[in-house]
C-alpha cells in the first residue's frame, strides 16, 4: 500500500486504478501516466475559487448543471474511450468545473471533459 508520495517512481506510469490505491495526504494529479504534484492552495486561491463557484451555482440554479470544486477529479479519456480505471492515464482536479451533461458525472467525479473548466492562477 501506497502511504507517502515519496513511496512513488516519478518515472512509472500509473493509471487511475493505482491512483485510486493510494493512501496519503496531498493532491496529485495524473498527466498521460506521469505523477503531477500540487501544491495546496493559498487563502486568496481558495476564497476566489469559492467566488466563481457561487456565481456559476447562482447563475446555472435553472439549468440541467453541476457546478464542482477542488477536490474533484475529472479523468480524461485517451483515444480508446474506455472508462476502466485501468485505462484511464490522465485524472486532473480543475479548481472549479461545469458538467452539463450530467451522465459524465459518478460517484468518483466526471468521465470525459467538462463543460467548462477555471484553474486559478
Amino acid at each position: 500500500m501506497i502511504t507517502s508520495i515519496d513511496q512513488l517512481d516519478v518515472n512509472k506510469k500509473y493509471s487511475y486504478a493505482d491512483y485510486l490505491t493510494w493512501k496519503f495526504d496531498g493532491y496529485v494529479e495524473l498527466l498521460r501516466g506521469k505523477l503531477s504534484r500540487m501544491a495546496a492552495p493559498t487563502r486568496v486561491h481558495q476564497r476566489l475559487g469559492l467566488k466563481i463557484a457561487s456565481l456559476l451555482e447562482v447563475y446555472l440554479n435553472d439549468k440541467r448543471c453541476e457546478v464542482n470544486i477542488a477536490p474533484f477529479d475529472v479523468r480524461l479519456l485517451d483515444r480508446k474511450k474506455s472508462t476502466a480505471d485501468k485505462d484511464v492515464f490522465s485524472v486532473v482536479q480543475p479548481d472549479v468545473c461545469v458538467v452539463c451533461d450530467l451522465s459524465k458525472l459518478d460517484d468518483k467525479g466526471c468521465v470525459g471533459a467538462p463543460d467548462l473548466i477555471i484553474e486559478i492562477l
